[in-house]
């Protein structure tokens, strides 16, 4: 497997393009469209969230019951949540105005919102959008870049991985892109992410590893503890890599599982990253647990803490905190057994052993918990089981994002 440069256009087949269309925002990009030439196999993964967008609600029918996918339609600025009969009936309006101009059928285009909730889509300005973007539609770097910066909403930063990788003597290629800065919990993706390859492989089988990989990647993001009304996560294979179709769990299938933990891995820290206001990317790494499950609720627990957020922020080297998210986790553990280590680019250090703080210098865990990525690594010493989950520390910055957002 090898990293390249590059996004949802890496794939072969595969268009993409971003424009402003003024959807709420003025002289930015707002809206994308990514297209693939042939028709695909799409899966998709969804908010766990009762109150579900209308965009969720249409992609959720298309990923069940259309033959196939082809295209996907995605606005910032408005979500489309909480907006009845007239949001759902706007994500009609939207895939049949790229459905038109796409030459295609309205069951195969999919759409995705994220931006404000209770607000309803200016339809005309969305379907103005459509007709500015397919004429731009291209397989290059840039188009990609350009969708990329279009979902942005409080993100600082686009957020694209690729990969390529053999499979039976064919080279395949898997792009991703993805925005999520604020409102990231792990409940299913929580953000906007697009995929797509050129692998064959079956409907139920991309569902599969898609649903299962989720678990282990954006399912252990948080940044604030709220989840999406919006979460959506698709991908779309179009089976021009020209690889035998994979249509059971043999060693294509793994090695495709690989290369989409790796991408959506990355884009998923990325996420952490870029949270709100952030300053540093978190990672809270558990080792030697009893189970993996076990594993991922201690992790995940630390990284919601907003104490320990807190304390990452203001480079505190405040371990209890870390102790006490762990304690109130739901994991039955040994307190004296626990480890705790900060890392950081430039080293590790120790900080609790057998129930007490070890002699470790204040200064130098300091500097650590100052780069732009810091690890706590917990040593459960009570299994074999490890997972990470990712976060990000809690700002002023975050209140002031929030307390303007809709302004």
């Amino acid at each position: 497997m090898k990293e390249i440069q590059g996004g949802v256009t890496s794939a072969k087949g595969f268009k993409a393009a971003g424009v402003e269309a003024a959807i709420k925002y003025q002289n930015r990009k707002d809206m994308a469209m990514v297209y693939s030439e042939v028709p695909c196999q799409v899966a998709g993964t969804f908010t766990a969230n009762v109150v579900k967008a209308a965009c969720v609600l249409w992609d959720k029918e298309v990923v069940a019951h259309s033959a196939y996918g082809q295209a996907v339609v995605v606005n910032s600025g408005i979500a489309n949540a909480c907006t009845g009969q007239h949001g759902y009936d706007y994500c009609k309006k939207t895939a049949e105005a790229a459905a038109t101009a796409l030459n295609i059928p309205e069951e195969s285009v999919l759409v995705a919102s994220t931006g404000v909730i209770g607000m309803q889509l200016p339809i005309d300005r969305i379907t103005a959008g459509v007709e500015k973007l397919v004429p731009l539609l291209a397989d290059t770097k840039e188009a990609g870049t350009l969708a990329a910066e279009a979902i942005m909403t409080t993100d600082t930063r686009s957020k694209q991985a690729a990969v390529t990788f053999e499979i039976g003597g064919k080279t395949v290629t898997l792009g991703g892109m993805c925005k999520g800065s604020g409102m990231i919990h792990p409940n299913m993706c929580t953000m906007l992410g697009f995929l797509t390859t050129d692998i064959a492989i079956s409907k139920e089988l991309l569902q599969e590893v898609l649903r299962e990989n989720v678990q282990d990647t954006f399912n252990m993001v948080s940044v604030d503890g709220d989840t999406s009304t919006n979460d959506t996560l698709l991908i779309f294979a179009n089976g021009l890599a020209g690889n035998e179709m994979i249509t059971c769990k043999n060693e294509d299938y793994y090695k495709f599982m690989e290369a989409l933990n790796y991408v959506n891995t990355k884009m998923a820290k990325m996420m952490a990253g870029d949270g709100e206001g952030a300053t540093a990317l978190l990672e809270t790494k558990v080792i030697n647990a009893r189970t993996k499950e076990e594993a991922k609720i201690l992790a995940k627990s630390v990284i919601c803490s907003s104490l320990t957020k807190a304390a990452i922020f203001g480079h505190d080297a405040n371990w209890g905190r870390i102790l006490c998210a762990l304690g109130y986790a739901g994991v039955d553990f040994d307190p004296e057994n626990v480890e705790l280590f900060f890392q950081g680019e430039n080293g590790t250090i120790q900080i609790f052993k057998d129930g007490v703080a070890c002699d470790y210098s204040e200064e130098e865990a300091s500097k650590i918990l100052a780069e732009p990525e810091v690890r706590i690594l917990v040593d459960m010493k009570s299994g074999d089981a490890q997972a990470c989950a990712w976060g990000c520390d809690l700002t002023y910055d975050y209140v002031k994002i929030n307390a303007d957002y809709r302004s």
